[in-house]
């Protein structure tokens, strides 16, 4: 199984547009590296952004960058020089290491919404109930969580049998793409599969969206109107980073598990929309929305320009 090896696919139909197509995704991918690596720089320079709010940014800046790297090498790789092959434990560690990302990203979404409620529903037990500690240990809950739930997926794909067809969907390795491509049967991958999803993802999903209907009732008792715009104004960035990660994301899932007849080209656009478009969009979202975040890029571009200067 070792030399066995993989093609991986560009867009379907569009190849002699690589080059092209490139340039948008190269935008996308110095977007993500940028705005992300600037978000960890002004929270950890700002002392007023010490806050559990600002740590979970920084960890969902972490995760981006962390997906950004992951697809980055083989999908350019594809559009500038035509390298589509990759080796099937090259594949399994991409792969490993894209879900994990994707299952931590949701999590500290989740973390995320918890805090919301937190400040708008229990605002005076706030500084005592996110502690520091307690952020380190959520954080590392996240991380371990990942790691244990994703771990047997590697072992489960090396112990099938591939052969006859080769080609993947993607310029990337993704978990429903390699089992589809074995020749034994993969009805222990498509369980295990399904369950971690539903018991990870899934429920992360519903505890937000738990946590928005707490938010939603606390809102609505409060005395002045102006009082509830501005609880709410507090979540618009964390729902609109909710929307641009889950929506792709179960999107992606239901098309390789019921959309055989889905032309190729919405698969790899979908699934280019799952992995680029959150860790592009989620410095702007945060940048415009939070006050803070946008005086420390105004404050970063200003001390770069002067250091050119």
């Amino acid at each position: 199984v070792s030399s066995l090896a993989f093609l991986m696919m560009g867009i379907p139909g569009l190849e002699a547009l690589h080059h092209w197509i490139s340039i948008p995704f190269c935008a996308l991918y110095f977007i993500a590296l940028l705005g992300n690596c600037l978000i960890l720089f002004i929270v950890k320079k700002t002392q007023s952004l010490h806050e559990p709010m600002y740590y979970f940014l920084s960890m969902l800046a972490v995760t981006d960058l962390g997906l950004v790297l992951c697809t980055l090498p083989t999908t350019l790789g594809i559009f500038w020089f035509n390298i589509r092959r990759i080796g099937f434990d090259a594949c399994l560690t991409q792969m490993y290491f894209i879900h994990i990302l994707s299952f931590i990203e949701s999590s500290v979404l989740l973390a995320m919404a918890f805090d919301r409620f937190i400040a708008i529903s229990h605002p005076l037990r706030y500084p005592s109930i996110l502690t520091k500690a307690t952020v380190i240990k959520i954080g590392l809950a996240i991380i371990l969580r990942g790691m244990v739930s994703l771990l047997p997926i590697p072992f489960l794909l090396k112990r099938l049998t591939y052969c006859g067809k080769t080609e993947l969907s993607h310029s990337f390795c993704f978990h429903p793409d390699i089992m589809n491509l074995a020749c034994a049967d993969i009805k222990v991958n498509v369980f295990y599969g399904m369950i971690i999803l539903l018991s990870t993802v899934g429920m992360d999903l519903i505890f937000i969206v738990l946590s928005y209907i707490l938010i939603i009732k606390t809102v609505i008792s409060l005395a002045t109107k102006e009082e509830c715009l501005k609880a709410l104004n507090t979540c618009v960035s964390h729902i609109c980073a909710v929307l641009i990660f889950f929506i792709p994301m179960i999107g992606l899932s239901m098309i390789h598990r019921f959309g055989k007849n889905i032309p190729p080209l919405v698969k790899t656009l979908v699934a280019y929309t799952y992995l680029i478009i959150p860790p592009a969009l989620n410095p702007i979202i945060y940048s415009i929305k939070c006050s803070h975040i946008r005086e420390g890029w105004c404050l970063s571009l200003f001390c770069f320009t002067q250091h050119c200067i």
